[in-house]
């Protein structure tokens, strides 16, 4: 694995901090400073208003209302709408045969009105239940898909931490190159003097040495880059440097390399844990409360109700009275809308269907999830075939570049066999290296299908 002092060589150019962070720490500070994180935060906070607000259906309906009027003159007119003259009136409260003179008619001018009304709903066919179970549904959906974005963050970060350790522990192992290469230069120099090498072959030691150095800057140049898009993730100042925790890194791959998990193992993970499995299952939830809130338009609604109105002047009859009347009532309502008879079939189907794909919906995601995991855990396993072989070709390159520079060194061998054996082990370090942090990579690819990172 990489060492921290070549990290901070490469990285702490003009920089604002350094901190030795684990993905531990990466996730950390993601839930804290990711700002997808907190839009769905609040997307969870206004789920949790709409339950308050879905329960206060069952609370009761009062109303108040006061106003103050001015009242015009009342005029009265015969059947012909003649203001002239005389008309029998006849008095239901106590019949009599009157007589009204036809015209203006004075009015208490000032009037005032105040009501109350209240209702509290006894029987609904279950839609105010329902609403509340589909607000529950839904605040538990926004709860589901805040840990769906911080999965998705927390591997996207795991990439780019992977990525970082990958381009330091390439860099680790093209220095290591250029040390060697650097002095099996010096030691050709030195025969040079002696006339033993010709200058033919420094200069391509000296080509391959800077071959070598191009490569160590591009991979600094890489690794800066990887480590500004970690830093403006996790919103950090501009300039930090975050460096990988070797040793936890290290450990993670030595447990990971000594034994792995059978595929049923992360199945069952899978289904326990994956949270596109749960917002399928709560989305066919909602789907049944839906279906019941349209069945419920098709019953009456009963409500208790009261009422009281206060007002004057009396002016319902012909003969305005300057008072105040007062009356009240309390009873029971019934409200049946008929035309759902004909009208909300058509919503009731629409919620069936609904259901039947919400269902069908359910067994897809089970579906997916499970050949993502198999393909997952395949990969994983090749990953570990992977690290044994590249370690048995570093075992490999490594007695090849001994015996061809012991050959070398006893005039056996050509300088191109030399350059040969070093590339072939420059190769398999790197491959090594890449082997490696894939076997980390896929490892967590595995966490992250289970959404258990």
């Amino acid at each position: 694995m990489l060492f921290v002092s070549l990290a901070i060589a490469t990285l702490s150019s003009g920089t604002y901090g350094q901190q030795v962070m684990s993905l531990e720490d990466i996730y950390r500070m993601a839930d804290e400073n990711s700002q997808s994180m907190k839009v769905y935060q609040t997307a969870q906070e206004s789920a949790s208003a709409s339950v308050k607000e879905a329960k206060s259906a069952f609370l009761p309906d009062i109303n108040l209302s006061l106003s103050g009027s001015y009242i015009g003159n009342a005029t009265l007119m015969d059947r012909k709408f003649s203001t002239h003259g005389t008309t029998e009136i006849h008095y239901a409260i106590a019949p009599y045969v009157g007589q009204a003179t036809l015209g203006k008619q004075d009015t208490p001018h000032w009037g005032n009105n105040f009501a109350f009304e209240a209702s509290q709903v006894l029987y609904a066919g279950g839609a105010i239940s329902a609403g509340v179970r589909m607000a529950k549904l839904g605040e538990q959906m926004a709860a589901l898909d805040y840990q769906k974005n911080q999965q998705d963050i927390r591997f996207l970060l795991t990439g780019y931490y992977l990525d970082l350790c990958k381009l330091l522990n390439l860099q680790e192992v093209v220095s290591r190159n250029i040390e060697l290469t650097q002095k099996v230069l010096d030691n050709m120099n030195a025969r040079f003097e002696q006339g033993t090498v010709l200058k033919n072959d420094i200069t391509r030691y000296e080509l391959q040495l800077e071959n070598l150095q191009l490569q160590l800057t591009q991979l600094k140049d890489a690794a800066s880059i990887i480590n500004h898009q970690l830093a403006s993730t996790l919103h950090l100042p501009e300039g930090s440097v975050i460096l990988p925790d070797t040793m936890q890194l290290k450990t993670e791959g030595q447990r990971l390399y000594a034994g792995s998990s059978v595929e049923q193992h992360w199945q069952e993970q899978a289904t326990q844990s994956n949270i596109g499995l749960h917002q399928a299952q709560l989305a066919a939830n909602i789907a049944d409360q839906q279906l019941k809130a349209s069945k419920a338009q098709n019953v009456p609604h009963i409500a208790l109700i009261a009422e009281d109105h206060l007002g004057g002047p009396y002016t319902n009859d012909l003969i305005p009275v300057d008072a105040n009347t007062n009356a009240w009532f309390i009873g029971v309502g019934i409200r049946y809308n008929l035309s759902s008879l004909y009208k909300n079939n058509h919503s009731v189907r629409k919620a069936k269907i609904e259901v039947q794909k919400a269902n069908e919906s359910v067994a897809l995601a089970q579906e997916g999830v499970e050949n993502g995991v198999q393909a997952s855990h395949v990969n994983y396993m090749t990953a570990f075939s992977e690290v044994r072989t590249q370690e048995k070709s570093v075992e490999l390159a490594k007695e090849n570049y001994s015996v061809i520079c012991n050959r070398y060194e006893n005039d056996l061998a050509l300088l191109t066999d030399m350059l040969d054996a070093s590339n072939i082990l420059l190769s398999a370090d790197m491959g090594l290296v890449n082997a490696q942090i894939n076997l980390i990579y896929n490892y967590y690819k595995l966490k992250y299908i289970t959404h258990t990172l």
